[in-house]
């Protein structure tokens, strides 16, 4: 596939995931998901091990449907308690594509959970990896066929690492995370070479919290919020209202400022599977040129003793 080089500059312009560290020579940026309920793991490393039992998670998202080269994410994770639940570990893996940009990501994750009440746990979570990113440059299409930055492919593996605090009840949760610690670059022209730098001013900071209300025998409410943020940008928040019907059926909706609105569906279709949807629909100029973005996520807990699973997790 082919790409202009005037209509992918575009496409970064817009924003790639809307709220992302871009650069010509930074390696990396932070994909975003409407279903972040649904995939903590990645946000946040303390929620390894928080469900009580092992648990996994698959999301798909692909964003901006009709637009060339838009992002499309998927990502898988796993984790489980250990030692009477004092600890939790967990795998991460995603791949981000968006324009020539391939990037592939695998991260451990571990937790220690300190008990603080009889329903409240405060866990501590660190998170280390390496990110692969691949960007097929000869793919672009410029006016000048000798363009030296759009003259070779980048192939490069880098580290990264990033740390979490998550408290949680059955009902309430709040969460804080710096996702990446490093700052990866890739310089283009000389001999594409790499840096790993802890430069705090390009830190990404994630302050999320929610919680179940009940309303009824039959319904709960559940807000949720996230707020992302990072030095010399615009703060972003996505704040959204769910409904659950009978312990069985999510529906509700969110507000990404200055971004999108969704539409949000889950359904326990078990104790144990669970399969939710979103739709976003853009507010920004882009909705002249997309269909809008569409996200699935499927996530199945572990338990060989079903009973101990009286109803469905909230988080």
């Amino acid at each position: 596939m082919k790409f202009n080089k005037a209509g992918l500059r575009m496409l970064l312009a817009f924003g790639l995931c809307s709220w992302a560290t871009v650069d010509t020579a930074i390696a990396q940026y932070e994909p975003q998901f409407t279903q972040y309920t649904n995939n903590e793991m990645f946000i946040n490393p303390g929620y390894a091990g928080t469900r009580g039992y092992p648990s996994a998670a698959l999301l798909y998202r692909d964003q901006w449907v009709g637009i060339e080269g838009a992002p499309q994410t998927a990502t898988f994770s796993f984790h489980g308690p250990l030692f009477y639940k004092k600890m939790g570990l967990g795998l991460c893996i995603m791949n981000d594509r968006i324009g020539v940009t391939n990037q592939t990501s695998a991260f451990a994750n571990y937790a220690y959970h300190v008990p603080t009440s009889e329903n409240g746990t405060l866990s501590f979570g660190l998170q280390g990896g390496i990110v692969n990113v691949k960007e097929r440059l000869q793919d672009v299409i410029t006016i000048d066929p000798n363009d030296p930055e759009f003259a070779n492919e980048i192939n490069k593996t880098m580290p990264n690492f990033g740390f979490g605090t998550y408290y949680h009840t059955r009902i309430f949760y709040i969460g804080f995370s710096i996702p990446r610690f490093l700052e990866n670059k890739i310089d283009p022209y000389a001999l594409k070479i790499v840096s790993n730098k802890v430069r705090t001013q390009n830190w990404h900071y994630y302050l999320y919290s929610a919680y179940v209300m009940p309303a009824g025998p039959n319904f709960k409410f559940k807000p949720s919020v996230i707020i992302k943020t990072t030095p010399g940008a615009p703060m972003e928040g996505d704040f959204s209202l769910n409904v659950l019907f009978k312990e069985m059926f999510w529906l509700g909706g969110s507000y990404r400022t200055g971004d999108a609105i969704a539409l949000l569906t889950q359904f326990q279709l078990t104790k144990q599977l669970r399969f939710g949807y979103s739709y976003d629909y853009t507010l920004t100029k882009l909705s002249n040129y997309s269909n809008g973005s569409h996200e699935f996520t499927i996530g199945y807990d572990f338990t060989f003793n079903k009973s101990k699973i009286i109803t469905p997790r909230f988080f």
